[in-house]
């Protein structure tokens, strides 16, 4: 890791799991399960089947972890379960209705998506290894913003005559006043 670098990035497998659905209207249940750092590539490959229930290694993504994000990093990681946010979008490609976009390490940045309504955002527990590698980016580059209690300004505001109109117009009555007929 260097000093002046603004982000780091490690490749992060993830693994989705299709269960059979419950309803007849869902007839399978995809649900993101698990997370392997440093995986290589990969493309829906099947890892374990059992009964009806299979496990795929659906992507690799690169997990960016960003400087100014660590605020971000600390609520993650000061969490019961530290975890990864995983944004998937519904989309029918091939026998695969997922379409993997995102995996991040900020809970705000998966609030965001998911407050959208449009993708679906998974929460995936870390990896003690992925925990180290995320507490020590975020220990290293973090800074407590020291909040700073915002003055009023010193200027009048209670000389200002409202209902005058523009100041440059002579006028001696209210500018709200009713219009009047003008009689011929």
């Amino acid at each position: 890791m260097a000093g002046a670098a603004s982000q780091i990035e490690m490749p992060v497998g993830i693994i989705v799991r299709k269960t059979p659905g419950v309803t007849r209207w869902a007839r399978w249940n995809w649900r993101a399960v698990a997370a392997l750092p440093g995986a290589g590539p990969a493309n829906w490959q099947e890892l374990r089947r059992e009964g009806e229930a299979v496990e795929y290694h659906a992507a690799t993504l690169p997990l960016t972890l960003w400087v100014d994000e660590t605020e971000a990093y600390m609520v993650n990681l000061s969490d019961g379960q530290p975890s990864l946010y995983l944004v998937l979008r519904d989309e029918l490609v091939g026998d695969h209705p997922l379409n993997v976009v995102l995996v991040t390490a900020s809970p705000f940045e998966g609030q965001d998506y998911a407050d959208t309504g449009e993708e679906i955002v998974e929460k995936i527990p870390m990896s003690e290894g992925l925990i180290a590698w995320v507490r020590d980016f975020a220990l290293q580059h973090h800074k407590d913003e020291i909040f700073v209690k915002r003055r009023r300004d010193k200027k009048r505001t209670d000389l200002v005559e409202d209902g005058r109109g523009d100041g440059r117009i002579r006028q001696d009555s209210d500018v709200y006043r009713a219009p009047r007929r003008l009689l011929q």
